[in-house]
């Protein structure tokens, strides 16, 4: 790791700089800024990696777009997948997909929200979680965890798998699958695929259930942090289906106030941008979207696990339900903008990704039935998904030669960027002392970004520790203190923090 020497904070006020954030898509820093009370007057989240995808998908032809975009996350590739699908499918004059089609690519959808929370909880979160957040981070990792909790370790490794095994199914392989294109899906689900799926299905059920519990009683123990960590109220803002059920692979938007209150709702997925609209600031290459009748200032809203859960009116499957009023009854019908809420809402969600695959296993539909759809050709169209992280939208503009002239995506960490922000300013204000910078104190900095799995290109999910370092200096720019992290969990301070490597 490399230290890299910054300019002076404004008059008054101290530079904390943390470089670089990782397991987070690409790379990125946060640097705060800290007034003579030690109290954080600003806390920014900086994306300083460019990659610039919507200009080079411009003069492909539009059929090779849905494999492409999955080379943005080797994580979440079917969400890309499916976006770039629905969007052109519209462009093709496809209004609705066949009900073979829709359930494979529901099915595939599914596979993919539960592989990749089953990744999150078990591998990034719950050595936090089950370990403590001060635990020595030479065991706060996921082999600490199969030292620990075996059992919980060994269900999350096989939820994942389940999940990847559905999305070989349905797309061909698990990862940079080819199973949906425009117009429809290019494959049934195997007889053979279908059985053994639905031979593991019950258990994992079971499982999903278990780490519905496993949250649930964590949040239980430890309530008042639970419920403070990185507070920050915003709108919230999902798809719902027309009768308000949460809705992950289709249906329109709605967007809720931070009480509550909904804003909008059952706004046309292809009418997106007359809802959304997206700033630019000069210290990221992350754009800032926000509600374009309320401004910038007022317009920031915040997408994913959490915001679904209290977006919809309900769950359609009956133990997924069940576990969001029993969330939204431990918090006594308030909303909720903890943090670390995102977990507990991520584990109901997979729990009716597991129900809803179940069901889409048992249909006779994904086995055989047609498989394409035809339509009036167009120029145009949008595709919006719930992707695990958030709502995720995709949208192209399609020749006449067939190539790609336009393409704008948003992905769900773009949804959140303000809220990121907040949080992290939030917790650096909650745990911050201004002093002695420690390796708790990194540590509930860099609990605060994950919570909302952020995805910014291709290693949110890598393994090991946050290798970064963090500074403080006087405001005259005079280096204090200094404390590197690297990516074995050392701690060094002053200049031999230098060495920390970025593995």
């Amino acid at each position: 790791m490399t230290e890299h020497n910054s300019p002076a904070a404004p008059d008054g006020l101290r530079r904390i700089a943390i470089d670089p954030v990782s397991r987070v898509e690409g790379h990125g820093k946060v640097t705060l800024l800290v007034d003579e009370h030690h109290k954080v007057q600003q806390a920014r989240l900086h994306i300083v990696e460019f990659r610039g995808f919507e200009k080079f998908i411009e003069g492909r032809p539009y059929w090779e777009v849905p494999v492409l975009v999955q080379r943005l996350c080797g994580i979440c590739p079917v969400s890309h997948h499916l976006a770039a699908v629905k969007a052109l499918d519209r462009a093709l004059g496809v209004h609705a997909p066949t009900p073979t089609a829709d359930k494979i690519r529901r099915l595939m959808h599914y596979g993919q929200v539960l592989q990749s929370h089953a990744l999150h909880f078990f591998h990034l979160a719950s050595p936090d979680l089950l370990l403590g957040f001060g635990a020595d981070p030479a065991a706060r990792n996921i082999v600490g965890v199969i030292d620990a909790f075996p059992d919980v370790a060994r269900q999350g490794v096989m939820l994942r798998k389940f999940g990847q095994e559905i999305i070989a199914a349905t797309a061909g392989k698990r990862i940079h699958g080819t199973g949906a294109v425009p117009g429809g899906v290019n494959r049934h689900v195997e007889v053979g695929q279908q059985k053994q799926l639905l031979a593991q299905w019950s258990t994992m059920l079971e499982w999903a259930q278990a780490a519905v519990d496993l949250i649930a009683r964590l949040h239980e123990a430890q309530r008042p942090m639970y419920e403070a960590f990185g507070a920050t109220p915003a709108a919230m803002l999902s798809l719902v289906a027309p009768d308000g059920a949460m809705e992950l692979y289709d249906g329109a938007l709605r967007v809720r106030d931070a009480e509550g209150r909904i804003m909008v709702d059952q706004h046309e997925d292809q009418a997106y941008s007359a809802l959304i609209e997206e700033a630019v600031k000069p210290w990221s290459y992350m754009k800032f979207p926000y509600l374009r009748d309320y401004g910038e200032a007022d317009g920031w809203y915040r997408v994913g696990p959490l915001a679904r859960l209290q977006n919809c009116d309900h769950i359609s499957t009956p133990l997924a339900e069940a576990a969001r009023q029993r969330f939204v009854d431990w918090h006594g019908g308030q909303v909720v903008h903890a943090s670390l809420a995102f977990h507990w809402a991520r584990m109901i969600e997979m729990l009716h990704a597991t129900e809803m695959a179940g069901l889409l296993l048992q249909d006779p539909d994904i086995l055989s039935g047609e498989r394409m759809a035809e339509g009036q050709r167009g120029t145009r169209g949008v595709g919006i998904i719930e992707a695990p992280r958030g709502t995720l939208i995709h949208e192209y503009e399609v020749g006449n030669d067939d190539l790609i002239s336009y393409c704008n995506l948003i992905v769900a960490t773009t949804h959140n960027n303000t809220a990121m922000n907040e949080a992290v300013r939030k917790v650096a204000e909650q745990f911050l002392d201004g002093h002695e910078i420690t390796e708790p104190l990194l540590n509930h900095i860099e609990i605060a970004i994950r919570a909302y799995d952020p995805c910014l290109s291709c290693a949110t999910h890598a393994l090991g520790q946050m290798p970064l370092t963090v500074s403080l200096r006087t405001m005259q720019g005079d280096l204090l203190d200094h404390v590197g992290r690297g990516s074995d969990g050392r701690l060094l301070r002053g200049l031999t923090a230098n060495a920390a490597d970025t593995a």
